[in-house]
């Protein structure tokens, strides 16, 4: 599978080769299809697979947890966590966004749009905006956060290889993140 999306991301679907993703994944052809029926077969399940493996990192979100910045640091460390098992989901997603090719377009729109816009809608729920100084503009704030969020996170993943515990890169990432964190919060909060 991390073959297959791998195949896809560097290359898009009109152009991802069935045979490099056999090549890679160290596989027969005939195995692959003994699955998948065609191209867009495989496609649509990593659309799929991949929106499960979201959903899951969903499901781990503190709902309870108020404040934007602790909500966004635990969102931050289960997105690692995945990233390690699944390295190439998140790439796969957001190429797939992109996709232009008619024959899995529809599908990609069905499927991952709702998934981003259910994200979007936990991410910021029940979030105690009063925190925010007022004087900020805290929609502007949190595309600040966001863009930082995004940074810090690809930043991370450049590094997740070298670690070979993730129990110590996680602490070492929480503890990065909030430096970040706090330099913001002076921005941001009262």
């Amino acid at each position: 599978m991390n073959a297959a999306i791998k195949e896809f991301v560097q290359n898009g679907f009109d152009k991802a080769s069935t045979n490099d993703i056999v090549k890679e994944a160290g596989i027969s052809k005939g195995s692959l299809f003994n699955y998948f029926n065609s191209k867009k077969d495989l496609y649509v399940y990593l659309i799929e697979y991949s929106v499960q493996i979201i959903e899951q990192l969903y499901e781990q979100i503190d709902l309870s947890e108020r404040d934007l910045f602790k909500r966004l640091e635990n969102i931050g460390i289960q997105k690692l966590y995945i990233h390690k098992k699944y390295p190439h989901v998140f790439d796969f997603l957001t190429n797939s966004i992109q996709e232009e090719s008619p024959e899995v377009k529809d599908i990609i729109k069905e499927k991952v749009d709702a998934i981003y816009e259910q994200g979007t809608k936990l991410i910021y729920q029940d979030i105690d905006y009063s925190k925010f100084r007022d004087d900020i503009d805290v929609e502007k704030a949190i595309e600040i956060l966001n863009w930082t969020m995004f940074g810090f996170g690809d930043k991370a993943i450049q590094k997740i290889d070298t670690f070979e515990n993730m129990i110590e890169f996680g602490e070492q990432y929480l503890k990065d993140w909030q430096r970040y964190a706090e330099i913001l919060k002076l921005s941001f909060y009262k």
